[in-house]
């Protein structure tokens, strides 16, 4: 009986080598995707703006980077006392270029706002609003809640925006006062790009841009004030 003879060894040089396309692949489509992802995020969920101007300090400071939420408008309508950035009409750009601006939304549609009470506070649907964030210089004097008086009430599906530096914010206000157009005063609801909800550099500046409690207490439209 004839013994089975083992199979021949094969050295390392003759084993086939796996396609160099399969490994190519297998390296580019990871990062395929996490270029796509962070496109996705970019473009449609999350984008990161700098502050280049005064307009909202104390809150945000010149060169301060924060994070902004392009989403979140997709489902609800903004709310007083957030943050946004939105295109701003041609009439409110001393510079064409710049169309960006992050302002604090003040009133929303119906909002009777006046200013001011005995106190020097705004007042919306019958109630004081007290506004911590307001700009205080370095001797610890805040900006007045604004210059000028005004009475107005906020159109449907738009809002009424001012910055927290409001002697030196090219808002709401100022555009009122400057051409007695409450629609022309305010931003449409659809112009808004995003919540602005943290600041993420400078990084001892990082910090969550939650609505101050003192917008709790503010009324809905046609509500007891």
């Amino acid at each position: 009986m004839t013994e089975a003879q083992p199979p021949t060894p094969q050295s390392e040089s003759s084993q086939p080598n796996p396609p160099r396309r399969s490994i190519w692949r297998e390296f580019a489509l990871p990062v395929l995707v996490a270029v796509v992802v962070t496109v996705v995020v970019r473009v449609f969920v999350i984008q990161t703006f700098w502050i280049p101007s005064e307009s909202m300090e104390n809150t945000l400071l010149v060169n301060d980077r924060v994070l902004v939420n392009k989403l979140v408008y997709d489902f609800r309508s903004p709310r007083r006392g957030e943050v946004v950035v939105f295109e701003a009409p041609a009439s409110w750009r001393s510079d064409p270029n710049e169309s960006d601006f992050i302002k604090r939304v003040i009133g929303v549609g119906g909002d009777h706002i006046v200013c001011c009470d005995e106190q020097q506070r705004l007042v919306i649907n019958g109630r004081p609003l007290d506004e911590p964030y307001v700009y205080r210089d370095e001797n610890g004097v805040q900006d007045p809640a604004s210059l000028n008086e005004f009475d107005i009430v906020v159109p449907e599906g738009r809002l009424w925006v001012m910055g927290d530096h409001r002697s030196r914010s090219g808002d709401s206000r100022q555009q009122y006062l400057q051409t007695q157009d409450v629609v022309a005063s305010t931003i449409a609801e659809e112009d808004v790009i995003g919540r602005a909800f943290a600041i993420i550099w400078p990084l001892d500046r990082v910090t969550w841009l939650s609505i101050p409690d003192t917008f709790d207490d503010i009324p809905d439209p046609g509500e007891s004030g």
